[in-house]
């Protein structure tokens, strides 16, 4: 009797999905926050040596092989060109990240160099970013509605994970129509500009979010952005004119495989469990992700493969961060809070977020 009770328990665990963590209950770990601090002070700083020829090399290979794969007749080669090109502006453009965290003293001149190489040409000027991603941070306000960059994707329905990440396919389009439309119409018609400034301005992926306008030392610097962005916006519309419609849809479907690049990197940023409540700092922690491995750097480079030790210690710069995780990995050893953000790859976080949404199919 006893045993087939005991059998039928099993089974019935078994079958039962693993209970979900309540991110919002988890209370701080103060010895992972004190050694996160106290082993990384001594790389905390940016280094120009390694931030500008790395950004620089990156949009130079990656415009190359785009102007490579527009002009080259073999097919074969310039979808290998093609590809060669979306890696390599991906990295670049991603260096949006790590301008937004760098302060105002350190690399003078790399946020509007970045702009004019990379921003600006790929129409996603850093005031997409600046001032919003911060947000995201704040330790009152990640994981709630006031987060622009967090939706609840793994306590949302099966179709949102496919939706999420092939609506990143549109998004050339909609920037030069944000750039060399909108932009252009809410110059004399308020109302455009102010929608366009509060939904359409912020690397956002909360539809709820709405951006505040800009403080006013904020003003100017974001004016030279929009103009930029605006003008190459209605400079390409121009191009199949004059050089037919080649070039264009070549550079959109590049700059689209970079964007949904990104979006696939996004879904797997985070766990996305929390339901709206505030979060420790540990809290946060746990429900955002570190790849240690090398080859996730493919996928998530300029040191976002450790996404779950940047919101651990956001200033860190991105060269730094694969040196702070082992410090901090070997101090506190494999059974550590640390330990748990840890992951083994990009399609085993799929898995868990796609797992998690079919337990809600028919919620």
């Amino acid at each position: 009797m006893d045993a087939t009770t005991n059998t039928s328990e099993q089974k019935v665990a078994l079958t039962k999905p693993a209970q979900r963590r309540i991110h919002a209950q988890i209370p701080d770990d103060k010895a992972m926050l004190r050694a996160a601090a106290e082993l990384t002070r001594d790389i905390n700083t940016a280094r120009p040596d390694i931030y500008w020829p790395d950004m620089i090399g990156s949009a130079l290979v990656g415009y190359a092989a785009m102007t490579g794969a527009i002009l080259v007749e073999n097919t074969w080669v310039a979808i290998g060109l093609a590809v060669v090109s979306v890696l390599a502006l991906y990295r670049a453009l991603l260096f949006i990240h790590e301008i937004s965290h760098l302060h105002r003293t350190a690399l003078p001149g790399f946020r509007t160099a970045w702009n004019l190489l990379v921003g600006i040409p790929m129409l996603t000027p850093s005031l997409m970013y600046e001032s919003v991603h911060t947000l995201h941070h704040a330790r009152t306000k990640y994981g709630t509605a006031e987060d622009p960059e967090y939706m609840p994707l793994a306590l949302m329905k099966p179709w949102s994970l496919p939706l999420f990440v092939a609506v990143a396919a549109l998004a050339p389009i909609a920037l030069i129509v944000r750039w060399g439309i909108l932009a252009p119409i809410g110059l004399i018609v308020p109302a455009v500009r102010r929608l366009t400034w509060e939904r359409f301005s912020s690397l956002s992926i909360n539809p709820s979010f709405r951006r505040r306008p800009p403080e006013d030392k904020e003003r100017k610097w974001f004016l030279f952005q929009q103009v930029g962005a605006s003008i190459w916006a209605i400079f390409l519309m121009t191009t199949p004119f004059w050089l037919g419609w080649r070039p264009l849809l070549i550079a959109l479907a590049i700059t689209a495989a970079v964007a949904v690049f990104n979006q696939l990197r996004t879904l797997v940023a985070h766990l996305w469990e929390n339901e709206g409540e505030a979060m420790t700092v540990t809290a946060q922690y746990l429900d955002s992700v570190n790849v240690p491995r090398f080859a996730a750097g493919i996928w998530a480079p300029v040191g976002l493969r450790y996404h779950a030790l940047h919101h651990l210690i956001p200033s860190m710069p991105y060269h730094s961060l694969h040196e702070a995780h082992r410090r901090i990995h070997a101090h506190l050893g494999e059974t550590s809070t640390f330990a748990e953000a840890s992951h083994p790859g990009m399609l085993p976080l799929v898995g868990r977020i796609a797992r998690s949404t079919m337990g809600r199919r028919d919620g």
